[in-house]
């Protein structure tokens, strides 16, 4: 994933973030993660909340007889690809006398420059009512009805056919609604094959074309490929290796994307659904919804998921989001418990009654985007117009920050001699004989407010010319401001394994926020 600049038009200012800088190029070690930084002393956690951008919804639903008329829902994925932000969605037709309900489910797509504007582009590939003059992709075989779908960029795939993945939820069994995974496999994107002989029926997959096991299983909440296996992300209430309440993430995997596991691990779990609420009450209670879309930075997944908070009725159900970690890609846990990332619009807002989680995460200039969706789930029933797609605002990367904790010091007699607050990193691996560069997203420094960061071996040992007298000392605030260790930025010869001190000093040190730290192979010494 390309992440070069792209000219911020979020807040009309005059920050931006150098040309150049790609963070899935290296590792990045987040404040929040509690693998990368798993030792501390006097820090303190804060998790950020992003905002919704004022342009929101970005992309709406369409004139009447147009395939997105009903609804454009963002069960869908967004990928930048060099200077074009390219979306798939999910369109919802409003042909309401078609009694086939998937049949109006299409995967569709739009196109951006920017990532903020967005067209729809006539591609002419498939025909709806009667002309080809739509924004639909050309699936084969045709129709298979979208309920939700991801798209992977898959460039190393040795295949031309297969650089691009798609995993859909689709219904099989008529009449029954459960669901399970349709792979696809395109060249561009547009025109796709579906990676398994299958004949559809009334836009459903029979029980004979399943590649998964025949269950209930609503796949595609999130797409990834991690350490050489693709993983597909879905929400699964069925009978797992210890009982829960309602919908869990549950995640199938593959080594081609064709031939797919049936046996399957559960990825997430809320706290609240350790306690099963009985038979007949799958509605109720607190639940992971549509599992997890993932941002794979390379060394780390992160991931939103669906907070659904549950109710007798459907008109008492609605949906926040929550943030997620996992450094295995296969299980994943929350930086700050029960923490809600987004919560759900307004009554009166297009986000109203519940958001939801498209795969979209793209770091713009100084920001970062998160593409959502809506769905009111208190309105399900009677089938009201839906959805469109919004983006939620960070700084850049800047999903949480560790910052001094002075709670523990005391006053008067019961005052504490100062105690020294930072953090010592997880075991970074180097790559040898090739020139390493360190950067720093942090905030708050300045002549007074410090960062001193040091070089240590795996078994936290000093390195010579990088720690002590020789420590880096960072006074400047920024997305990603280079380190350097006695002018030297390219770092060379260092062990194969190697950790990092940073400790937060001056008389100032309270107004650090620290967010983030790059490690970058690569470049000339």
């Amino acid at each position: 994933m390309a992440v070069g600049m792209v000219l911020s038009l979020a807040r009309g200012g005059d920050r931006s973030v150098a040309a150049e800088f790609d963070e899935s190029a290296g590792m990045t070690l987040f404040a929040f993660d509690s693998m990368a930084i798993p030792f501390s002393q006097n820090l303190r956690l804060e998790m950020r909340s992003p905002t919704r951008h004022p342009a929101n919804p970005v992309v709406q639903r369409g004139k009447p007889g147009t395939p997105d008329a009903f609804g454009v829902q963002f069960y869908g994925s967004v990928i930048r690809e060099g200077g074009r932000f390219r979306m798939w969605y999910v369109a919802f037709d409003d042909d309401t006398d078609n009694k086939v309900a998937s049949a109006r489910w299409r995967a569709a797509y739009a196109e951006s420059r920017d990532g903020l504007r967005w067209t729809k582009p006539n591609l002419g590939l498939v025909e709806f009512r009667g002309n080809k003059n739509n924004n639909l992709i050309l699936t084969d075989p045709a129709p298979l009805g979208f309920v939700n779908l991801k798209v992977l960029a898959d460039p190393d795939d040795p295949d031309p056919s297969r650089r691009y993945k798609i995993s859909t939820h689709v219904y099989f069994r008529h009449n029954t609604g459960l669901g399970s995974l349709a792979p696809f496999a395109s060249a561009d994107g547009l025109r796709w094959k579906l990676l398994m002989p299958a004949k559809p029926v009334k836009a459903e997959l029979r029980k004979e074309d399943l590649v998964l096991p025949a269950v209930h299983f609503e796949p595609c909440g999130g797409l990834y490929k991690w350490d050489g296996m693709y993983y597909i992300c879905g929400q699964n209430a069925m009978n797992a290796t210890r009982p829960y309440q309602g919908r869990v993430t549950r995640m199938y995997r593959s080594p081609d994307f064709v031939n797919w596991s049936h046996t399957s691990s559960i990825g997430f779990v809320r706290t609240p659904q350790h306690t099963p609420l009985g038979p007949g009450r799958s509605r109720e209670g607190e639940q992971t919804h549509e599992a997890i879309s993932v941002w794979n930075r390379g060394n780390v997944l992160l991931g939103l998921y669906g907070i659904w908070h549950g109710g007798k009725e459907w008109k008492d159900v609605t949906i926040d989001l929550g943030f997620v970690v996992s450094n295995d890609g296969v299980s994943f846990r929350e930086p700050a418990h029960e923490w809600t990332f987004l919560k759900r619009g307004e009554d009166g807002a297009w986000d109203q009654g519940g958001v939801l989680q498209g795969q979209g995460f793209e770091n713009v200039a100084d920001e970062t985007f998160i593409y959502y969706g809506a769905w009111d789930p208190r309105h399900w029933q009677n089938t009201p117009e839906r959805g469109g797609v919004g983006i939620a605002t960070l700084p850049r990367d800047r999903f949480g920050d560790l910052v001094v904790e002075e709670a523990g010091k005391g006053k008067g007699d019961y005052q504490l001699p100062v105690i020294q607050s930072g953090f010592v990193t997880a075991a970074v691996p180097i790559k040898p004989g090739v020139a390493h560069r360190f950067y720093l997203n942090a905030d708050g420094l300045g002549p007074q407010s410090h960062l001193k960061i040091e070089l240590l071996d795996n078994h936290e040992r000093p390195l010579s010319g990088f720690s002590g007298k020789d420590a880096a000392i960072i006074r400047q605030s920024g997305f990603h401001t280079p380190i350097s260790w006695n002018g030297q930025t390219a770092i060379t010869s260092l062990p194969d394994r190697i950790r990092l001190k940073v400790t937060f000093e001056g008389e100032q040190k309270t107004k650090i926020r620290f967010s983030a730290l790059y490690v970058q192979p690569g470049g000339k010494s």
